[in-house]
């Protein structure tokens, strides 16, 4: 079964920082893009960042950017959102995704239609 799983979530006050992790079970990260998201109650789901499997290039939403960064550890399978200088607007649920064929080039890859495979999601709160 080919699964998502998302950690490092949490509860952090304003300007804290975190790391959220992807890995994934039953398939190689290696050969996706992989994008985060985020959603809160009554939005819809949005695209913060995303990488490349071949290149390592990556797009940022303008919300993350300066802010946010991705990156991948092939060797270990793993995908991580660093997040610093947290806003409670920053609070949401954090998915990772897997696109098959997706090029991290601009702002499609930051459209949840664009992936194949979901986690569960992590939930961050940004609270003082």
């Amino acid at each position: 079964q080919l699964q998502l799983v998302e950690s490092g979530g949490g509860l952090v006050q304003p300007g804290g920082s975190l790391r959220l992790s992807c890995a994934a079970s039953g398939f190689n990260l290696d050969y996706y893009a992989i994008g985060w998201f985020r959603q809160t109650p009554g939005k819809e789901r949005e695209g913060v960042l995303c990488i490349n499997s071949v290149d390592g290039r990556t797009y940022s939403a303008d919300s993350a950017k300066g802010r946010f960064t991705i990156s991948r550890d092939n060797a270990k399978g793993t995908v991580s959102l660093r997040m610093n200088s947290l806003r409670p607007e920053d609070t949401a649920v954090y998915y990772c995704a897997a696109s098959i064929g997706g090029y991290c080039s601009g702002p499609r890859l930051l459209m949840w239609d664009e992936y194949d495979y979901w986690g569960q999601g992590t939930q961050v709160t940004v609270s003082s």
